[in-house]
């Protein structure tokens, strides 16, 4: 089976081929085109903007899609598209195309969750390997605890087998992402925040840190899942606020705050994820969204795994798949079609306030 998968629910603009054939995967091609640079002038992502440059780029990047791949409209198999949660304008121009398609080349559509999907790049093969994809052996995973990440969203989710999902918890203000920009902007940093602030914390050399700002870690003691990271924002302002003009531009200054907001972002996270899957006894933890890219985030969620002894198995997406791609949309895709979850091209909308549950 032969899967297009198309993206667009922010500011990439992304188009994947996946085939599966034997209970095997093999992404035959992944382009994705970042509008990161656009979008730097003005400090996160203009809506408008983005679905501009989606229309720009979608078609371009199917054509090489379909050129690498070496895969003509008549091979493929099935659609699959983003239809939420997402900025309106961008999913309008991924849904748009993807029905036209359905249309001109008779092919089956199904609309996905993007942040399903992001649960879903955990099984992504390498590009160009052939990968095992085996569902009797991936229900091993079951049940699991799903961390999703990103500059819109921050979730957790507990998983009882493929498609079947309860949520625990979400970010009740900013997400962990959002967090990331709106302290880097404070800082003086560039967008986006995730990178540029562990960049300045990677400089900060081991016992070198004495700012102790005392940033907090919002709800880390809660008894329930739910997120706020609008807390630390505030805090990391008011310190900025306080520091004297010269302070406040030194490096040791911007080094040591990057260091102590990325921390506190990343005790909350690896602190409610353990306490889930502790609490549903699960077997597996997923990670995805594009602050699992966080270098920082990743080894001390396996330091973490590691000193507890835990029998948890983690599972990290590659960086490539980390943040938004169309691969995991078209696996997901392939997933909704095997349980009989197809759309009609006339039906189907886009829902930028998609809910998982």
């Amino acid at each position: 089976m032969i899967i297009l998968g198309i993206e667009t629910s922010c500011d990439e603009t992304a188009v994947a081929i996946l085939k599966i054939s034997r209970n095997n995967s093999e992404i035959l091609s992944n382009f994705i085109f970042s509008q990161i640079k656009i979008h730097c002038p003005f400090g996160g992502v203009v809506p408008k903007i983005a679905g501009r440059e989606h229309l720009k780029k979608i078609i371009p990047l199917l054509n090489k899609a379909l050129q690498k791949s070496k895969v003509k409209p008549k091979d493929i198999d099935l659609i699959a598209v983003t239809r939420g949660p997402g900025l309106a304008p961008s999913l309008f121009i991924g849904m748009s195309v993807a029905k036209t398609l359905s249309y001109v080349w008779q092919k089956p559509i199904v609309g996905v969750n993007h942040i399903e999907a992001h649960i879903f790049a955990n099984l992504l093969p390498q590009i160009g390997k052939s990968y095992k994809l085996q569902v009797t052996s991936y229900k091993r995973m079951f049940p699991a605890i799903g961390l999703i990440v990103s500059g819109g969203h921050t979730q957790l989710i507990l998983a009882r087998d493929f498609l079947k999902y309860k949520l625990l918890g979400e970010t009740l203000d900013d997400a962990g992402g959002e967090c990331f920009d709106k302290t880097a902007r404070i800082l003086g940093l560039g967008y986006p925040g995730g990178p540029a602030i562990a960049a300045e914390a990677a400089k900060l050399k081991a016992g070198s840190r004495k700012l102790k700002a005392g940033l907090p870690s919002p709800m880390i003691n809660s008894k329930n899942f739910d997120f706020s990271f609008s807390g630390l924002k505030t805090a990391v302002l008011y310190d900025f606020k306080k520091r004297s003009s010269k302070e406040r531009k030194s490096k040791k200054y911007i080094q040591e705050m990057s260091w102590e907001i990325q921390q506190a972002i990343i005790d909350v996270l690896i602190s409610k994820t353990i306490k889930a899957a502790e609490k549903y006894q699960v077997k597996t933890i997923l990670l995805g969204g594009g602050v699992i890219a966080n270098k920082e985030l990743r080894k001390q969620f396996r330091a973490k795994i590691r000193k507890e002894k835990s029998n948890y198995e983690l599972r990290i997406p590659s960086l490539k798949f980390c943040g938004d791609n169309a691969a995991m949309i078209a696996l997901l895709g392939f997933y909704y079609f095997k349980s009989g979850k197809i759309d009609h091209w006339e039906n189907l909308k886009i829902k930028p306030d998609l809910r998982l549950v």
